[in-house]
């Protein structure tokens, strides 16, 4: 299989801070990613390179097989709406729509006008009197009518009730499966995303922590609930990517791979066992180690 984007060792310094370290990871063509982890977790970051709209301290991005940074050809493939996209003053959709098809050379208006009407965009009000979600709408027919072959999406949807984002994910398939394209998508919505993803990297203070097919990640972890002792029999030597201690009982997130032995051993214990879900992966990286006198969390 063909890579469209591909990250190899990238960092990213501000003075000392480090918003990248040695990231690395690959974007097939033709699917859709999903950009996982907690606000600073360095996707924003990692999207704007991408984009070309920022460059690498250190390390390799390739776009359709090119340095996207200052290079027109591949700049001209690409579609990126950021959660704080900006407009002129005046403007109103229409400005937009009528300006968006001299930078996006597979632009569709049919699209665009559907996705508008669906979404319920104003069309008299000055874009800087909308609101946060109305905003988001007009960065979603700009991402999805652009039709750009790598189409970068970042909290596409944020302030959108939840018929706008059904909306989104309909008209994202819709028109991914008429015409294919590789899609980054970063969301903090996971459970209502994960169904989109092909392939999936998780983010933690710059780094990838974990990355792959999304439902190998899936099948790679289960969560474990029972009394303390029991659980911590189950889990013996595994990895534990997360504890949760309530009183006498425990919950673990755990990276296995399930086999008839430990199901049976969870069954005499009673230990209750479900599959972990890309929610709990992300919460279970992303976790800080706290600890109180009800509740103890862990990340191992």
């Amino acid at each position: 299989m063909t890579n469209a984007i591909e990250v190899r060792s990238v960092t990213r310094f501000y003075g000392r801070v480090h918003a990248l370290d040695d990231v690395s990871f690959a974007v097939p063509e033709h699917s859709i990613l999903g950009l996982l982890g907690r606000n600073g977790a360095g996707k924003t970051t990692i999207m704007s390179i991408m984009a070309g709209q920022d460059r690498q301290s250190s390390g390799e991005i390739e776009v359709l097989g090119h340095t996207p940074f200052e290079h027109a050809p591949t700049l001209a493939q690409i579609s990126y709406v950021r959660d704080n996209q900006r407009y002129p003053d005046d403007y109103r959709l229409h400005h937009v729509l009528r300006i968006a098809p001299d930078f996006a050379p597979n632009w569709s208006p049919d699209v665009a006008e559907e996705l508008a009407d669906s979404l319920r965009i104003p069309t008299k009000t000055r874009i800087k009197k909308l609101s946060r979600g109305q905003l988001s709408s007009i960065a979603i027919v700009l991402g999805l009518a652009s039709r750009a072959p790598i189409t970068l999406l970042d909290e596409p949807y944020l302030g959108l009730d939840v018929t706008a984002r059904a909306v989104f994910h309909r008209m994202l398939l819709h028109d991914y499966e008429q015409h294919p394209r590789t899609i980054v998508l970063s969301t903090h919505l996971i459970d209502e995303s994960e169904s989109l993803f092909d392939q999936v990297v998780i983010m933690d203070q710059g780094r990838v922590v974990t990355n792959g097919d999304r439902d190998e990640l899936m099948a790679s972890a289960w969560v474990m609930s029972g009394t303390t002792d029991a659980v911590a029999e189950l889990v013996a030597d595994r990895p534990v990517l997360q504890r949760t201690a309530v009183g006498g009982l425990t919950s673990v997130t755990a990276a296995l791979v399930l086999d008839d032995d430990t199901r049976i051993r969870a069954r005499d214990l009673r230990v209750q066992l479900a599959p972990a879900s890309l929610q709990d992966l992300v919460a279970a990286y992303g976790a800080d180690d706290a600890e109180s006198t009800d509740v103890k969390v862990e990340r191992a």
